[in-house]
């Protein structure tokens, strides 16, 4: 019920609620612009313009200064400050065992993630304990994880194509950006890609990661740039599979599975509290084979690998030498040098690359990436919230360090993962500690583990990412969606058929752009109410209510309507404003056009409780409108005596005087004001 309906009692005559598109064209571009008139002053206008010039009195710069070093503001970009002095002894005994357990899960899906990006095992573990150590600083989300993902590791992959060099600066150049986003609060346009298309996107690439890792464990060789290509490479390759691989990543893909649903099982009471001393161990034990089932199962095949390999009858293909100890820190590299290839061992020569060549092949990578990695890291903070405010600059702030320092250890894209994070939170986690226990155990198996490493057979570290993506596959959202709103199917199957078909980046470019397609749709065609009312003075008029505001896209539209109903009738028309909270030049031009036909009729139309922050856009044409801001002023407006329809209302000096006074007192909540 809109403001107008509630000030004063109507006779309704008709009411009409139908689509506008069905019954105006909206093709007319003619604009009349007027420069000639000026908007009537009113007090609420006079008030608006008295905040701006408080505003402008104090520039942008030393307010932002002065927020800086306000104690609010440190204690909300180092987190940190508010938990740590509460650190107590249960909170490091909590988050020394989710540590530890989480770490067992990142050192394998480390090793794992590194051949999805196409380089070797190493630097999966150089990208996964920098990002730890800044986020215990800066993170928000206690459950959050930073290290390498599926979504990360593919995006480095699609971009930097295998390159080392390319994929440690797309690290440091997205950490920057990240940065950059944060400073101007650019959070927001993660809020473009919507759950449709995030789910088709995060569908498509856990079918393209798994297709990826099929290779290693059927030992094909394969190529090609989207999932299709990928499995005609392999198909052309398959008579030279490799049974016993192909046996151990089957197996241990079925043996993950397993586990991981094996650590739903409890023995005793299902209240914990009558458990006896023998089922809790029990069931603690159960708990953690299943949270650390990548880490058990990368060990027995190792040992067992190992064994075999020292009778010389090893059948499976393995991880190979990884060098020890952590990597010098350097700055990312700037250039690439040429180096001349080797077809003996198959080595392909590398041509040379400048700082500006390399940025060019990264391509728009530089903005999605981290725009995908947000997408990520959010819905991590959202799965673990329970309630709390989601900083979505702080966790940008967190993920750009995280993601610049990890760049300097020559370490590749990180950022939050869901599976690992829920392990985190399953695993007892208290603060954001548990991440520095991550980081050092995977420091400590740089030094200490790295010759063992070498006879992981990669058909487990495949198995190992297959068992984890495959529940990235969001097809429950499918049935939800059908019975919500089937439109949304469509962005969402888009985006998931055009990333498996296309390369990922274009498919994610287009799946987002047609759902931008739908917005705009939306937006330029409003729903509009259309009203025959009678005073109680007997003056009959139209009143017009749009439901929304009046941007380019919708503002044609709206016009065509007001210009059709204007020519078949000489009723005075009422727009009423209440829901339009926002303008732009476009809508100025065509309000101005609108009022120029109506005078030229010589029929009224009038402009019902336009916020003056929508007046100061329309008063930048010198648009002289007809404003009132009670029913009173609407009254006296409508009067067929008054036949000056040039004359603008004042409606609150109308409030303050005359027989009206009473009742526009009594409705002064309903009066527009400037109050910001």
């Amino acid at each position: 019920m809109s403001t107008l309906e509630n000030e004063v009692t109507f006779r309704k005559q008709a009411e009409v609620n139908q689509s506008l598109e069905a019954q105006f064209d909206s093709s007319s571009t003619d604009f009349i612009l007027i420069t000639d008139h000026r908007t009537s002053k009113s007090k609420s206008l006079e008030q608006l313009e008295a905040s701006k010039e408080s505003e402008n009195a104090e520039s942008c710069c030393s307010r932002y200064a002065r927020n800086i070093f306000r104690k609010k503001t440190l204690l909300r970009r180092l987190p940190f400050l508010t938990w740590l002095p509460h650190y107590n002894s249960q909170d490091c005994i909590g988050d020394l065992i989710a540590g530890f357990t989480v770490g067992l899960t990142v050192i394998p899906q480390g090793l794992a993630y590194s051949g999805v990006v196409g380089l070797p095992p190493e630097y999966g573990l150089y990208g996964s304990f920098m990002g730890c150590f800044v986020y215990v600083l800066l993170g928000t989300c206690k459950d959050s994880t930073i290290g390498s993902t599926a979504v990360a590791s593919l995006m480095t992959f699609q971009f930097a194509r295998g390159s080392w060099q390319r994929s440690v600066l797309l690290t440091f150049l997205t950490g920057i950006i990240e940065l950059v986003m944060a400073i101007f609060k650019l959070g927001c346009l993660v809020e473009f890609v919507s759950g449709p298309v995030s789910a088709g996107f995060t569908s498509a690439v856990a079918l393209i990661v798994s297709t990826s890792q099929m290779r290693s464990m059927l030992g094909v060789k394969s190529d090609g740039g989207s999932f299709l290509a990928t499995w005609i490479s392999m198909f052309r390759d398959i008579e030279h599979v490799r049974v016993a691989d192909t046996c151990l990543g089957f197996g241990c893909v079925f043996l993950l599975l397993a586990m991981r649903s094996f650590g739903k099982f409890t023995i005793g009471p299902k209240d914990e509290a009558r458990r006896n001393g023998f089922q809790r161990v029990v069931n603690h034990v159960i708990k953690f084979l299943s949270t650390s089932r990548n880490a058990s199962v990368v060990i027995v095949f190792t040992a067992i690998t190992m064994y075999l390999d020292a009778n010389g009858t090893n059948p499976f293909r393995l991880t190979g030498n990884i060098p020890k100890g952590m990597p010098t820190p350097s700055l990312p590299p700037f250039s690439i040098e040429a180096q001349p290839g080797n077809a003996t061992a198959g080595i392909p020569p590398v041509e040379g690359q400048n700082f500006v060549e390399m940025v060019q092949s990264l391509g728009y990578g530089l903005v999605i990436v981290p725009l995908m990695a947000l997408l990520e890291t959010m819905s991590v903070c959202k799965a673990f919230a329970k309630g709390r405010q989601i900083d979505i600059t702080q966790e940008m702030i967190a993920c750009g360090v995280g993601n610049i320092a990890t760049s300097l250890f020559s370490g590749y894209r990180c950022n939050g993962g869901l599976a690992r994070s829920a392990v985190n939170n399953a695993s007892g986690c208290r603060t954001n500690m548990s991440n520095l226990y991550i980081g050092i155990i995977v420091v400590l198996a740089l030094n200490f583990l790295t010759e063992y490493f070498a006879f992981i057979p990669k058909a487990v570290l495949a198995a190992i990412i297959i068992s984890a993506v495959i529940f990235q596959v969001q097809y429950q959202v499918v049935t939800p969606m059908w019975r919500s709103k089937r439109s949304d199917l469509v962005p969402g199957i888009l985006a998931f058929v055009t990333c498996l078909v296309l390369p990922l980046e274009i498919g994610i470019m287009v799946a987002i752009g047609v759902n931008l397609l739908f917005i705009l749709y939306y937006a330029a065609r409003p729903k509009v109410t259309l009203e025959q009312l009678e005073t109680q003075q007997g003056i009959r008029f139209v009143k017009i209510t749009p439901d929304r505001c009046l941007i380019f896209p919708s503002v044609e539209f709206v016009r065509n309507m007001v210009l059709k109903l204007g020519s078949k009738s000489t009723l005075p028309v009422v727009i009423d404003c209440t829901y339009i909270f926002a303008a732009d030049y476009t809508a100025a031009k065509v309000i101005s056009s609108i009022v120029d036909d109506f005078r030229r009729r010589q029929q009224k139309i009038i402009f019902f409780n336009l916020k003056p922050s929508v007046v100061s856009v329309f008063e930048g044409l010198n648009t002289r409108l007809v404003l009132c801001y009670n029913t009173h002023a609407l009254n006296q407006e409508l009067r067929p005596d008054d036949a000056d329809l040039s004359r603008s209302v004042d409606s609150l000096d109308h409030a303050e005087s005359g027989n009206g006074a009473s009742e526009c007192v009594s409705m002064a909540s309903t009066i527009s004001l400037a109050r910001s």
